[in-house]
């Protein structure tokens, strides 16, 4: 494989993980363990899917909007490291936060994610093997998105493309998307989905938009591109949902019973066609380390979908990672701290 100027310094190869090899993985990082909840080893192991890098250009925008918040403006990258360190982590692969750059018009949305990509790449070439990118994108500007992934896939080697949930009245499944999709399908490439307060319901009830609506707008793009057979259409996209998939779980007897029965552009889904998107799905652990949410997404799917993510700096790495420390025996924790994401991340395998 020729070595990308993004990575340089990580020596990787990519394999194709069969059933053997996959379980051979395991099984050595199961060796690897770590010795106490949240305590770094001699040499870090873990792969974050999930955590968040601050381009000090992006947070000036923020400010400038008005849409910043404390744990964006006092981001560092010395402080991620230290996160790191504290839980671990050998590499994070980082992405921004909501509201990405969907908050500018085109011209202005399509300059900002170049800075930032730029700057997270720059990160990466200073620290050799602990940064990989999903990149940001322009949406919901399909030909500047077109464009950067592009850049971002063959120019900065990117591990994959984050989205937002939803950017104004649209999810990810609609019809004016395709075209993006179309090219993320063609390329194999890995596609990561973060949530945010969606346009209908901001601070509703009286409740912060991270108590409900970041869940909920995960499950409504989760539907929105199973019902409406985008994802069927796009199978060799690796999607990965944040938050082990919103409130996918506490929704799924609607979504595989209810709703393939429910209006004319569901009507050829049936139980089994939809369970199999879902469960070919990856979903991280961030802001869901916990016995119910858990245990919840293990009977949706398989050990195998489900990875580590820490949502730093909003939560510490250590602190998730002593959860899971709770719920998941060593073998499994091997598989989700780092086994499962190089099927999707197979330059760090």
């Amino acid at each position: 494989m020729q070595r990308s100027r993004f990575f340089a310094g990580c020596d990787c190869a990519s394999p194709q993980l069969g059933r053997r090899g996959f379980l051979g993985a395991a099984t050595a990082l199961a060796a690897t363990a770590v010795a106490g909840p949240g305590m770094a080893q001699d040499k870090p192991h873990r792969i974050d899917t999930h955590h968040h890098v601050c381009p000090p250009t992006w947070v000036a925008a923020l400010k400038k909007a008005k849409m910043d918040a404390p744990p964006i403006n006092n981001w560092t990258p010395e402080h991620t490291l230290e996160d790191m360190e504290r839980a671990g982590t050998a590499t994070s692969i980082l992405s921004v936060t909501q509201p990405a750059v969907s908050f500018l018009p085109a011209a202005g949305a399509a300059a900002l994610a170049r800075e930032s990509n730029d700057y997270a790449a720059g990160l990466a070439r200073k620290y050799p093997g602990r940064f990989g990118l999903f990149a940001v994108v322009p949406m919901p500007y399909v030909d500047e998105t077109l464009k950067e992934i592009a850049y971002a896939l063959d120019v900065l080697k990117a591990d994959g493309i984050g989205f937002m949930t939803s950017y104004g009245e649209k999810y990810l499944g609609d019809p004016d998307f395709a075209p993006v999709f179309a090219e993320l399908n063609r390329r194999k490439a890995t596609v990561y989905v973060h949530p945010l307060g969606p346009s209908c319901c901001v601070n509703l009830g009286g409740l912060a938009d991270v108590a409900i609506e970041y869940g909920t707008d995960t499950t409504r793009t989760i539907g929105s591109l199973v019902m409406s057979g985008a994802a069927e259409k796009m199978p060799d996209i690796k999607f990965l949902f944040s938050h082990a998939g919103g409130s996918i779980t506490s929704f799924i007897e609607r979504f595989t019973t209810q709703l393939p029965h429910y209006g004319p552009k569901w009507k050829d889904l049936n139980y089994n066609r939809v369970m199999a998107q879902i469960g070919r799905f990856y979903y991280d652990t961030a802001q869901a380390a916990n016995p119910v949410t858990m245990a919840a997404l293990r009977q949706m799917v398989a050990s195998t979908q489900i990875v580590f993510g820490s949502d730093y700096p909003y939560r510490t790495s250590a602190d998730q990672i002593a959860n899971l420390q709770k719920i998941f025996d060593a073998k499994t924790m091997a598989m989700i701290e780092r086994g499962n994401a190089q099927t999707f991340l197979p330059r760090w395998a």
